[in-house]
């Protein structure tokens, strides 16, 4: 009988990407993938470490396991692995802990691995290019994750993804395009790109512009999304791009981290408010109709009410159409850890709060534009008597319909706002 594994991810997109790798060389060594919340032989956490939320998350995974099926054995992989090796090690019933130099290859590793003692497999990180010769393929969703970068050389002072991810290299450019039409192949008509860094990619003589307008040409390829990149590597040719070629989702998620330049700067972030909103004006100018989103963190080491407030009132009155809030943690390996200046949990709480509040009402603004307007959709799942997918434009639409709609794209009308979503009928 073939052993069970199940797969739960932890963290980012990249993140999805790489369980869906690591998944496929489970099935090729002959493992039966099953649901996470079924009995299985092996459970793999891909794990983050961002914040201390994410670290939270790992230990009440290991203790849901422990409980609901304590015969299994554990392995934690990813971020977390890479850089608390021996936390990890001694939670109960984790049997290995393997970084992000060898999580890829996990399948085979843990053909050969003892179970005798619990075992840290963490090898050095390369810096080369890198290929990867399987496609990921997650059948829960109908848009694919396509990892075209890893690591990143920017050490911003809260950050501790260097560490955990290594330095910033790409992945060989045919390889992408040959990723992107099996994954066509395999049914998929958006491809979303995802990275640590991924304005930085640089193969040979090929940058993130070439992977951009090279897989808009891949036969099939309804859709290429930008995932989060950083404001000082979005290419200087990108909203012309994204006006000229229709397969270019009309969409940027673009960090800001905070609209105060004095803890920007003490972030050791690459830019300044002003050159940030300078950007963004010339976005939301040429480009109708873009989705524009963020990310901010909160609390950050010596963040006045004053810094925050500035922070606030640059989101007020932007033209972001919503943010994903972070509350600062300190990490081991960063340096803000040891900044003095700490802002009390119970404050974070509170300007946190302020914040969700506002990107709710943020999101509620940029949908009404949009009611009475025509959009495509492509729709995944049914859920709650609706289905639902998403515009190129990032708006969460939902129809009422008695035919199949997984993966297809549709023609919607939007006719009112449901709290995150929009309520249309098909034309």
């Amino acid at each position: 009988m073939n052993q069970k594994v199940s797969f739960y991810t932890l963290g980012c997109r990249l993140n999805q990407a790489e369980t869906a790798i690591i998944r496929r060389g489970f099935e090729a060594e002959g493992y039966e993938v099953v649901n996470f919340e079924e009995p299985s032989d092996l459970v793999v956490i891909n794990t983050c470490t961002v914040t201390e939320n994410g670290d939270a998350d790992t230990r009440r995974l290991v203790n849901k396991i422990n409980r609901v099926n304590n015969s299994a054995q554990i392995a934690l992989v990813g971020c977390q692995a890479q850089v608390q090796q021996a936390k990890l090690l001694d939670l109960p019933g984790v049997q290995w802990v393997v970084g992000n130099g060898a999580k890829m290859e996990l399948a085979k590793i843990l053909q050969n691995a003892g179970t005798d003692t619990p075992q840290v497999i963490a090898p050095a990180i390369p810096r080369e290019s890198f290929t990867i010769p399987v496609i990921g393929i997650d059948y829960s969703r109908t848009r694919a994750n396509l990892k075209i970068q890893d690591g990143c050389d920017f050490f911003c002072t809260f950050c501790e993804i260097p560490f955990a991810r290594g330095r910033a290299r790409s992945r060989e450019f045919d390889d992408i395009l040959a990723s992107a039409r099996q994954l066509f192949q395999a049914g998929r008509k958006e491809m979303v790109l995802t990275g640590i860094n991924i304005g930085t990619y640089q193969f040979q003589n090929r940058n993130f512009m070439d992977v951009l307008s090279n897989l808009s040409a891949v036969e099939g390829v309804e859709r290429v999304r930008i995932s989060s990149i950083e404001p000082t590597t979005v290419p200087d040719l990108l909203l012309h791009h994204m006006q000229s070629d229709s397969k270019l989702c009309r969409y940027l998620h673009i960090p800001i981290q905070s609209g105060c330049d004095g803890i920007l700067q003490a972030m050791k972030r690459k830019y300044c408010v002003a050159e940030f909103m300078d950007f963004l004006r010339s976005a939301y100018e040429q480009v109708p109709g873009i989705c524009l989103g963020t990310d901010v963190i909160v609390g950050f080491p010596g963040e006045s009410e004053e810094h925050f407030e500035e922070t606030y009132n640059l989101l007020l009155y932007s033209p972001f159409a919503y943010f994903h809030v972070f509350s600062y943690s300190d990490r081991d390996h960063t340096r803000s850890r040891k900044f003095p200046d700490k802002v009390e949990r119970s404050i974070i709480e509170l300007r946190s709060k302020r914040l969700r509040e506002l990107s709710y009402r943020k999101r509620q603004n940029y949908f009404k534009q949009f009611l009475g307007e025509r959009v495509t959709v492509l729709f995944e799942q049914p859920k709650n008597g609706y289905w639902t997918g998403l515009s190129e434009n990032y708006i969460r639409i939902k129809v009422k319909s008695n035919l199949n709609l997984e993966n297809e794209l549709v023609p919607v009308r939007l006719r009112e706002i449901d709290q995150e979503a929009m309520i249309g009928t098909i034309v």
